[in-house]
């Protein structure tokens, strides 16, 4: 195990290098009045934890390189994503309308609301659900990789692939002029309402089972999975979106009470 002096060190200046590129992205969100570009740094900026430990530390050569390669083929390809999202579809409309509503009720300028409500509440949920790929590459034993390790490596790679088939049947159903105000239930959204959801939780989860052969430090490492999950289940995108869609297209009420919210299983019959 190294010393704890010098895991602080590095955790500390990647939460220094995590706050700075928060701001520098609100100063850039504030000038152009749109922050939709934060959900594509949510996965660009966990690889770049995974990268800034790589630099720093000197663990196992093998698990920081499979722990590093993991983790930005996973946040370059969704990153890549929701950048393209972004730029094709324009700003997201649940940050316009949460800014909107936060300028009239409480006064706030754009900026400060920006900052409050969205890059100052990131910036330490995306230090912690990367400490599988902090934690897990400042241990020099075991050198190799084991099976617990290789299973996690496999989860991830499902979970990737998992992911982006899920992304690409929404894109194609979207594409399609004759689905507009329908609910795609079909393909893996046909057994789980959040596909897209349960591949990060896989690979979140793997990534935690590579560092977690390195002893207690990446065992605690489990914090980042687990705040992902409850972020998921209870804060994130999920229930407010499903919440509106209730509302707004016919259908989706039905579509919740047969199709599993998370975990892929088969749909219920009426």
């Amino acid at each position: 195990m190294p010393p704890l002096t010098d895991v602080a060190l590095i955790l500390g200046i990647n939460a220094a290098l995590c706050f700075a590129s928060f701001v520098v992205l609100w100063l850039i969100g504030s000038a152009i009045k749109d922050v939709t570009f934060i959900d594509a740094w949510w996965a660009l900026g966990l690889a770049s934890m995974g990268v800034a430990t790589f630099v720093q530390a000197d663990g196992s050569a093998a698990r920081m390189q499979l722990l590093t390669a993991l983790v930005c083929l996973w946040g370059l390809r969704l990153g890549g994503y929701m950048l393209w999202r972004w730029r094709h579809h324009g700003p997201d409309r649940r940050y316009v309308k949460m800014l909107e509503r936060a300028q009239e009720k409480k006064g706030w300028s754009y900026s400060t609301a920006a900052w409050r409500l969205v890059f100052a509440l990131q910036a330490p949920i995306l230090w912690v659900t990367s400490l599988p790929v902090q934690l897990g590459q400042m241990s020099t034993t075991p050198a190799a990789i084991g099976i617990v390790g290789w299973v996690g490596a496999g989860i991830v790679v499902f979970g990737i692939l998992f992911e982006s088939l899920a992304d690409w049947q929404l894109v194609r159903f979207k594409a399609n002029p004759a689905n507009a105000g329908k609910v795609l239930d079909s393909g893996l959204w046909r057994y789980t309402r959040h596909p897209n959801y349960f591949g990060d939780l896989c690979v979140w989860f793997g990534l935690w089972l590579i560092a977690a052969e390195t002893g207690w430090l990446g065992i605690a490492s489990i914090a980042g999975p687990l705040l992902l999950l409850t972020m998921f289940l209870r804060y994130s995108g999920g229930p407010s979106y499903e919440k509106r869609l209730t509302h707004q297209r016919p259908g989706y009420a039905e579509y919740i009470a047969r199709t599993s919210s998370l975990i892929p299983w088969p749909p219920k019959t009426s």
